[in-house]
């Protein structure tokens, strides 16, 4: 198994069983929706796999086709003023709310939260439409304002990204400020559902929306990643086995990139969402910087190992890794002939950073632990259990020696760790280990290619 992965127990069957669904490639941009002028959003009716081979009924948004869980990623640009369209082809009444935006106008009938478009009579959909302006720039989330308690349940809900003022696509800032830069940003939405809210409302609609006695008993029993659950949450995007799942959650990163995490809590539970391998920094949330004012960059912001996922909250995180404290060379083995390479700090190009910072100037190697042995002896490989992750090598970018059919899911060498609900129960799906909300990291060794 892969020596990064900390929690040694469940490591092995995680791998054995669940990670043979690595994509070949992942992208590391946002999968969204650009949106200038206006977009139309189609609420239908559908269906989710899990990762248990279980269904479950689909209120979903998308902007042609099938449904989408979570709904379409609206990407925005600051100052820009853009319209939603809502063509409610559901049984009953649904409508729209952006929070962090304020709705300038909306057309359709009236509602307890906004307009509302009506239920659909299988003939003829409800229509209603809104107006904002995206003022600030930041990480947002939209959902259903009718009824929300079922019908976020059941899928009608989606992530917002503003793009600051002057978004430069090589040299990307989440909110236009230096301590917002990063190189790769990847987005988690995270949610939950109760079958029985599904099963009620596939089979009663909107009688069931308007008892109470619909929600009565409320218990989670699978918990999402960008609409999917573990082992799905690995495979690649627009897999054809998951029509209205379209999106991922598999990191790839090289050393020293900074990863900008959007984190979305969608859903009515609170998901402490832990990322093994290293602290990240929190610079926003609910779409504001975290500063005390103009030229503070980021002073308010604070280190986590843990995002305390909030129902309702959006988190803007940067996440880092070298290697910097492991107290030995990961990046080669000393004691080999063929180690070779130097660990070179003169100069960074990174913005932020000062020159002579302590890391080598191409692959971010800590400097202070180069040559440093591996500090444990390697057990024999008859006292191993191999995961599909194992390189065979606990060095990064290195391959070692492995008996026939073991391993073979990280030609590259590279390190993994698992990211993953901190709440123990949601690392199942309706019960069955292991699932639910769960991803994993690769770092993938310095001069290897990660696909943008």
């Amino acid at each position: 198994m892969n020596r990064k992965i900390t929690h040694a127990l469940t490591a092995p069957v995680i791998l054995a069983a669940t990670l043979l669904l690595l994509p070949a490639l992942v992208e590391a941009a946002i999968d969204g929706t650009p949106v200038t002028g206006s977009i139309t959003l189609y609420a239908k009716s559908d269906y989710v796999s899990a990762g248990d081979g279980g269904s479950l009924a689909l209120w979903g948004l998308t902007t042609g086709g099938r449904a989408q869980y979570p709904a379409p990623t609206l990407i925005l640009n600051q100052g820009d003023t853009v319209t939603v369209n809502l063509v409610n082809e559901l049984p009953a009444a649904t409508s729209l709310v952006f929070p962090g935006h304020d709705v300038q106008s909306c057309t359709g009938a009236a509602g307890t939260l906004t307009c509302e478009a009506a239920a659909s009579d299988g003939v003829t959909a409800g229509t209603a439409s809104y107006t904002f302006t995206a003022t600030d720039a930041g990480t947002y989330l939209y959902h259903s304002g009718t009824d929300p308690d079922v019908q976020v349940d059941m899928g009608l809900f989606g992530a917002i990204v503003v793009r600051p003022y002057g978004f430069d696509l090589l040299h990307p800032q989440a909110y236009g400020d230096p301590a917002s830069a990063y190189e790769r940003e990847y987005l988690f939405v995270l949610s939950e559902m109760d079958p029985v809210v599904h099963d009620l409302m596939l089979f009663y609609g909107s009688i069931a929306s308007a008892n109470a006695w619909t929600l009565g008993d409320y218990l989670s029993r699978y918990w999402f990643v960008n609409g999917r659950t573990a082992p799905d949450t690995m495979a690649e995007r627009d897999v054809y086995w998951l029509p209205t799942q379209p999106v991922n959650a598999m990191v790839m990163m090289h050393p020293g990139d900074r990863v900008l995490m959007r984190v979305v809590s969608a859903g009515r539970d609170l998901h402490p969402f832990h990322h093994h391998g290293n602290h990240s920094r929190v610079i926003a949330r609910d779409g504001r910087l975290l500063s005390s004012g103009a030229g503070a960059g980021t002073d308010l912001s604070y280190q986590v190992f843990t995002i305390q996922a909030v129902p309702g909250e959006t988190y803007d995180a940067i996440f880092e890794w070298t290697g910097k404290g492991l107290g030995w060379d990961a990046y080669g083995d000393p004691t080999d002939p063929a180690y070779a390479h130097d660990c070179v700090d003169s100069r960074d190009n990174r913005s932020g950073l000062p020159p002579a910072d302590g890391y080598d100037d191409i692959t971010w190697e800590y400097c202070a632990d180069h040559g440093k042995p591996f500090p444990v002896l390697m057990p024999e490989q008859q006292d191993l259990v191999f995961g599909g992750f194992w390189s065979g090598s606990p060095y990064l970018g290195a391959l070692g020696a492995l008996p026939p059919g073991e391993g073979g899911m990280n030609p590259v060498g590279g390190y993994t760790f698992m990211w993953h609900s901190h709440t123990e129960k949601e690392l199942t799906n309706d019960d069955i280990f292991p699932g639910g909300l769960m991803a994993m990291l690769l770092v993938v060794p310095p001069g290897q290619p990660v696909v943008e």
